[in-house]
């Protein structure tokens, strides 16, 4: 008698998948990730909306220090991830994320329960847990034909769910709920979504011959294969983290201070402004990115990353010179702001090193580059914020981040110019290929 396998209805599943058209599968994929890493949002963001008036941390601001406290594991979890992403095997993504969103929804239970200031420890057990979702979710989307339409969709989410889930956290709270029970209710709200759209991920099939053929087969990494790879890459990379570094620095300020920064400009006590302000964001930023599924060849595709990633610089820049100068008001500085920081944010988490990647024509994963250039990342926000609590410092939230989105334009420039013309020499060198990995 034959044996029926439990899974059958996943295999069924995954066949119907693979029948589907690109641009179905591509919007199939791109939703069931959208979807898993903006339910993942209501774990870690909610709690900036909270007002903490009156706590303080060994003489810093209460929220501040739970800010910290949350990037500092995140930082820490990405820091581990270098090794875990690049190697972690296929069959152990989806069981990954559901122990990293129980762990998480642990640690907010223990804020609320735990008294202050000590529950601080809470949300750094939060960022450690939450932060190598990224890299598994971002697995199942790597080297296929659809990558760039479907991470554009993903890339949306950490722009859409954040006014979101801060927008729950927000109607939460004006429902009675305690500040320090809101961010475990909010996260709780969205566990449905999360684990339907975490199923619809474990049935993608894998990339098929096509795919390999256009965008290189995609292998877990050991440790030499990671030496190599960034020995290859080591001085473009290098200029590629530092301005990675400063634009999570400024994009980590702008979303977890928004509402000081909203209160500041006039539009306080407006719950709904944390979304709908995103909305225009994430339709610019994904319409942006998956137009750059027209480039078939990779090394034009890395190019055109680079474009997107220097507009994006422009028009944050310009947005905040245009507020500085009133020209324009402060909504509309915050929606072009946004557009222009997550323009060139976004490619870094995933579609830039997806296509890096494939130039090289050697396999391996982008995992690795997307964690390597995190962990650092995050040490800049840490950074960021710690200056921002120096005694005497006497800008508002407000001229804090119109000050840093002019510094990191500037720079931020300087530095993708630099990187461009060294990538672009060295994969035009055809006898430079990168070494087997």
């Amino acid at each position: 008698m034959p044996h029926t396998s439990p899974a059958t209805p996943t295999r069924r599943s995954t066949q119907w998948l693979s029948r589907l058209s690109p641009i179905a599968f591509g919007l199939f994929a791109g939703l069931m990730a959208f979807g898993v890493y903006f339910a993942m949002y209501a774990f870690r963001k909610p709690f900036t909306v909270a007002d903490f008036d009156g706590l303080s941390v060994l003489g810093m601001d209460y929220k501040i220090a739970l800010v910290i406290a949350q990037v500092v594991g995140y930082a820490l979890a990405k820091m581990v991830g270098v090794k875990i992403i690049s190697e972690l095997p296929a069959h152990r993504r989806v069981l990954g994320i559901l122990a990293q969103i129980a762990l998480a929804e642990a640690a907010l239970v223990l804020f609320a329960l735990i008294p202050a200031p000590w529950n601080v420890a809470c949300l750094f057990l939060d960022g450690l847990a939450l932060g190598m979702i990224w890299g598994m979710v971002f697995a199942f989307v790597e080297g296929r034909r659809q990558s760039e339409l479907i991470a554009a969709i993903l890339c949306a989410s950490f722009i859409l769910s954040s006014g979101t889930v801060k927008a729950v956290g927000e109607w939460v709270l004006l429902r009675g709920i305690s500040p320090f029970w809101m961010p475990a209710a909010t996260g709780a709200l969205f566990a449905p979504l999360l684990l339907v759209c975490l199923y619809g991920l474990s049935i993608l099939p894998e990339p098929d011959a096509r795919d390999i053929a256009e965008r290189i087969e995609r292998k877990p990494m050991n440790r030499a294969a990671r030496a190599q790879l960034w020995s290859h890459y080591a001085v473009g990379l290098s200029s590629l983290i530092l301005l990675y570094v400063m634009l999570t620095a400024l994009r980590d300020f702008r979303d977890n201070f928004s509402a000081e920064i909203w209160r500041e400009v006039g539009h306080g006590g407006q719950a709904d402004i944390f979304a709908w302000s995103e909305i225009p964001v994430s339709m610019v930023v994904l319409a942006a990115l998956g137009a750059l599924m027209v480039f078939k060849d990779n090394r034009k595709a890395v190019a055109a990353n680079m474009v997107l990633i220097g507009l994006g610089l422009v028009m944050a820049g310009g947005a905040s010179l245009g507020f500085a100068a009133h020209l324009i008001g402060a909504v509309a500085w915050m929606i072009l702001l946004g557009a222009g920081l997550y323009l060139a944010y976004t490619p870094f988490n995933g579609i830039l090193f997806d296509r890096l990647v494939a130039s090289g024509g050697t396999p391996g994963n982008a995992g690795f580059m997307i964690y390597l250039a995190d962990a650092f990342g995050y040490g800049g926000s840490i950074l960021l914020l710690l200056a921002r609590n120096l005694p005497g410092f006497h800008l508002d939230w407000t001229h804090f981040l119109i000050e840093i989105s002019l510094a990191t334009s500037g720079l931020g420039l300087a530095l993708l110019i630099f990187a461009w013309s060294w990538f672009d020499r060295r994969l035009s060198q055809s006898d430079q290929a990168v070494p087997a990995l």
